[in-house]
């Protein structure tokens, strides 16, 4: 697996991999992660997978990575 690109945003870290015919799109806030798998013929390299991250699909992944900092948060107040 390899990096084959890093795309900005203000408030999330996306990296770029490929391996074995797939592009997987990490997104990283925090202590936690979001992966994708993508086929490399579904997208246009990386300008394609830029153009997935749009503003709609950005807020919603940022609307799961709150969901997933509320959910760390409520299992370690059960210890």
């Amino acid at each position: 697996m390899r990096v084959i690109a890093q795309i900005p945003h203000p408030q999330i870290g996306i990296t770029v991999f490929h391996m074995n015919d797939k592009y997987i799109v990490k997104l990283e806030a925090g202590p936690m992660e979001q992966v994708f798998k993508i086929h490399q013929t579904e997208v246009a390299g990386v300008e394609g997978i830029t153009k997935m991250l749009d503003e709609e699909f950005m807020k919603k992944a940022i609307e799961r990575f709150n969901q997933m900092f509320l959910s760390l948060q409520e299992a370690k107040a059960k210890k």
